[in-house]
């Protein structure tokens, strides 16, 4: 619409004004604007994504070493004819080893950096890999297995808690469970591997299976490249404006980016400020907050190993055995089902823990693991040996796994990066990884004979007791935190817990107002 032009006596005129030429700019000026922002988000969520997927690389590692060494030590038995109990010290030892790369990981980690933790965890467990592949005996092999330990402690505790340092709230749960996927998909890699190389002679055979396992960790260097450090800790050395920067990156909008700096900054000047006890000591002694804190996350640790879903994973071709498969060719196939079982269901689980929350997820984990453990342990007990036995035993085996994937496996890992308060969440961490790593070496090294005792059916008897213990706990104490800023959760445990209905429920926190923006 164009206004006419306007004058006196038919004389001079204002020039004519083009009103929809006006409005057609300012369209254009908010269509810029909208799609400059279309562009930021899309550009900020597929940097966090890429800094998730490079920090959960060092879980490959874990995941493969597990995989592998089930099929591996079928041939490492007879190459370096190594004793039962030596199996059980070879494969359950890595459990062990590495809590003290876990325990080293949480002051690693506060002194040079989450970064470059994950750096020293590659190479340390690179050394491992070649050292085992050229093996010529069993002591050496514990040499590279120790370092091969060492390493995956110290990348197992690491990456969860920088995925949750540099990610926003709304995708937190989704992208902590990363470093689960990569375990599992190492889980998968490791089966394969095992079918692959299972033609070979037996003395070669095993040393390609663990080399193979050296690959990963080379791509972590090009990650060093790409990923930035974490913001909280960049705050805690001073470093603002470095940790300004990363969350403009990391964050969809400026002003959020600015909002989670001001909590990291206050957070982290209640040390500054000397309000805090040193950290091992509040941990070692810790106020109800922190107790609150230490008992989910230390407890869902334990939980996560003691329900045997390492003895399912490292001995599942010794379980199927049991059940009646007999061709090595056959149990090493059969693994790999209960590999991409077990990748499939933690890949739909991440996309289920930021929408449904970790707590329903966790309840439908236990249950179903408990009652997949108990239909094992009868189904061992008296149905195996026959055509029956077998299809039931690696359907419950795959059961098993699927449930434990779709909500213990990462929940777990993603409760613990996230309850603890920023002073103590590196070391907390680490502390609630040795949990994880010291249940899951004592029923590795303890399942061949105890099944030996009480037979593979009653081992998975109490497996499924064990499990049932684990819903009780998730019922009594786990709180649901999804959708809330680590420090709106730190705020949570220090107001105190309601319950309502069976749920533990926010307190104080809960009255925060709740920014969720849909990433």
């Amino acid at each position: 619409m164009t206004l006419p032009a306007v004058g006196n006596d038919g004389g001079s005129s204002f020039p004519a004004v083009s009103v929809g030429n006006k409005r057609n700019k300012y369209e254009r000026m908010d269509s810029d604007s909208d799609a400059a922002e279309d562009h930021h988000r899309s550009r900020s969520r597929r940097y966090v994504m890429a800094c998730a997927f490079f920090a959960s690389l060092n879980n490959v590692l874990l995941g493969y070493d597990v995989g592998v060494m089930s099929g591996a030590v079928l041939f490492i038995q007879q190459d370096l004819n190594i004793t039962e109990v030596q199996t059980e010290v070879l494969i359950g030892s890595l459990s062990i080893i590495s809590l003290f790369g876990s325990l080293a990981g949480g002051r690693t980690s506060d002194s040079i950096g989450r970064k470059w933790t994950m750096a020293l965890a590659a190479l340390v467990f690179q050394t491992g890999a070649a050292v085992m592949a050229v093996a010529p005996s069993f002591e050496v092999l514990m040499i590279g297995r120790t370092l091969a330990g060492i390493g995956i402690g110290l990348g197992v505790m690491i990456a969860p808690v920088y995925i949750a340092e540099i990610s926003p709230t709304v995708a937190r749960g989704f992208l902590t469970s990363f470093p689960e996927i990569f375990i599992n998909l190492g889980i998968l890699l490791g089966y394969v591997s095992n079918y692959a190389f299972s033609g070979l002679s037996v003395h070669i055979s095993w040393r390609i299976m663990l080399a193979v396992g050296i690959l990963p960790s080379v791509f972590i260097g090009f990650a060093l490249c790409v990923i930035p450090e974490s913001p909280r800790w960049l705050v805690l050395k001073g470093q603002v404006d470095r940790a300004r920067e990363v969350l403009m990156k990391t964050n969809e909008r400026d002003d959020e980016a600015e909002e989670r700096l001001a909590e990291i900054q206050l957070a982290a000047a209640k040390t500054e400020g000397g309000e805090e006890r040193p950290v091992w000591r509040e941990l070692l002694s810790p106020s109800p907050a922190v107790r609150k804190m230490l008992i989910v996350g230390f407890g869902i640790q334990c939980f996560q190993q003691i329900t045997g879903i390492d003895a399912t994973v490292y001995y599942s071709p010794e379980i199927l055995k049991e059940a009646g498969i007999q061709d090595e060719t056959k149990l090493l196939a059969a693994t790999v089902a209960v590999g991409i079982t077990k990748t499939m269901f933690i890949l739909i689980a991440t996309f289920m823990i930021d929408s449904v929350g970790r707590k329903p997820l966790l309840y439908v984990s236990t249950v179903g693991m408990t009652l997949c453990l108990f239909s094992l342990s009868f189904t061992l007990t008296f149905l195996g040996q026959g055509t029956l036995g077998i299809a039931l035993a690696l359907l419950f085996v795959c059961g098993n796994v699927a449930f434990f994937s779709i909500g213990m496996g990462p929940v777990c890992w993603v409760l613990t990066s996230e309850i603890f308060p920023l002073r103590l969440r590196a070391q907390a961490s680490a502390l609630g990884a040795v949990g994880n790593r010291v249940c899951s070496g004592i029923v590795a090294m303890s399942f061949l004979s105890v099944s030996r005792a009480i037979t593979v059916g009653g081992t998975f008897f109490v497996f499924s007791l064990v499990s049932a213990l684990s819903v009780v706990f998730v019922y009594m104490l786990v709180p649901e935190t999804s959708g809330k800023s680590l420090e709106q959760i730190e705020l949570m445990f220090q107001g105190g817990m309601e319950r309502k209905g069976g749920e533990v429920e926010l307190g104080d926190a809960e009255r925060l107002v709740r920014k969720d923006q849909e990433f």
